[in-house]
């Protein structure tokens, strides 16, 4: 588990395409402490540390990942966001994030905006039932407030820190972007759609034998 704050940066130095998956060699100041197994989020997607040394990791990619999430298209010299799992004894700030990445989004604007940026994320549809004005999401990997929602996209205001600290200095309009919705929020739609359809069966006529 993961809370969204940014530990550090690194890059990614190598793509190798392996069968259906890929394998990704990032260079980052924390891979010394890195071991093979740990887990780790880039941009958001928890992946497994095969290899590394002082200065680089190893991660291989499944099919799924490289299918649903940026990493799949991601080219050697991307900056990536990471962070290791929180420690049971932490602080946890931001909010529980899985490094299960729901989809991708696409920035469609992205502007400084009074001393910080504004980026404005279109989104896919199905996202829409988990994103309310004040709430939690993870975009790339980084705990984020919800400034407003629309159908199919949402808008967040960057403080300069986060500007600083994460990939989003090098973002660009038109890159996608990792989405995980709040797992809370999750949950709770489940649960009413699970409910919504037990309510419909229970008034449904008992088919004859």
């Amino acid at each position: 588990m993961f809370t969204g704050l940014i530990e550090a940066t690194g890059r990614i130095e190598r793509v190798v395409d392996a069968g259906a998956g890929r394998v990704l060699e990032v260079s980052a100041p924390i891979a010394g402490e890195l071991a093979p197994g740990d887990s780790i989020a880039v941009s958001g997607v928890c992946l497994t540390v095969t290899a590394g040394d002082a200065n680089r990791f190893r991660a291989d990619l499944s099919r799924e990942t490289r299918a649903a999430t940026s990493l799949g298209r991601a080219e050697a010299g991307r900056l990536v966001n990471l962070e290791r799992p929180v420690r049971a004894d932490a602080r946890l700030g931001g909010h529980f994030v899985l490094g299960h990445v729901d989809a991708t989004g696409r920035v469609i604007e992205w502007r400084a905006d009074e001393g910080g940026h504004w980026l404005t994320v279109e989104t896919p549809e199905a996202l829409d039932p988990y994103f309310i004005a004040k709430g939690s999401v993870a975009v790339d990997g980084i705990s984020l407030t919800l400034a407003s929602v629309a159908p199919r996209r949402i808008g967040l205001q960057i403080i300069p820190f986060t500007f600083t600290h994460t990939s989003l200095a090098e973002m660009r309009v038109g890159e996608l972007l990792n989405i995980e919705a709040d797992v809370l929020g999750k949950y709770v739609v489940r649960l009413i759609q699970s409910r919504l359809v037990d309510g419909a069966l229970a008034g449904l006529a008992p088919v004859e034998p």
